[in-house]
């Protein structure tokens, strides 16, 4: 590999240009077969080569790539990178076949005491009630709760479905009620 000299201003666009074509050529080939090597893609060795010639650019307009080899500055950069990106999908594992067949049966969750539950919720008050219903049963989006039911902002709509919640813990620890106590 032969060395490439950064030079010390980059004063055109060509000039730019030019040199990280000349780079692209020396160091992307090796940086495709380390990716290739760890089950990435051609299109995987694109993009972290990309982010790497980003932060290796950075670098050398900041003048902290002067007496190292711009090269294995550049492979380490992307090396780095790919080694992250790896360990980030590597907790997102995805379900084999196997695990996609298995079914839940219909009586693995308990059933809920609604009529239980529905108690607490009635003794909060009307309001609380529609806004909590509003947000967990039909899904509402904040902003859309905030206009529906007139408040300032959706800020105060956060905040007054946190006193509602509120409440509703603050009657549950009252009675002394546990999880069990919903279910059937």
């Amino acid at each position: 590999m032969m060395t490439l000299e950064v030079p010390v201003l980059i004063n055109t666009v060509a000039e730019r240009e030019e040199f990280f074509i000349k780079l692209y050529k020396q160091v992307f080939p090796g940086v495709a077969e380390f990716i290739s090597k760890r089950n990435g893609t051609l299109t995987d060795a694109k993009d972290i080569f990309q982010d790497a010639l980003v932060i290796f650019y950075e670098k050398m307009l900041d003048g902290k790539l002067e007496g190292i080899s711009q090269e294995a500055y550049l492979f380490g950069i992307t090396k780095h990178l790919w080694l992250r990106k790896f360990k980030h999908d590597k907790k997102n594992i995805s379900l084999s076949d196997f695990e996609s067949a298995i079914t839940i049966p219909e009586d693995y969750f308990p059933e809920v005491r609604s009529n239980v539950l529905l108690k607490f919720l009635e003794q909060t008050g009307k309001k609380c009630m529609e806004l909590l219903t509003a947000f967990y049963y039909h899904k509402q989006s904040m902003q859309k709760i905030t206009r529906g039911f007139g408040y300032t902002s959706e800020r105060s709509t956060t905040v007054q479905k946190y006193k509602c919640m509120e409440k509703i813990r603050d009657k549950i620890t009252e009675k002394s009620l546990h999880y069990e106590d919903f279910i059937e």
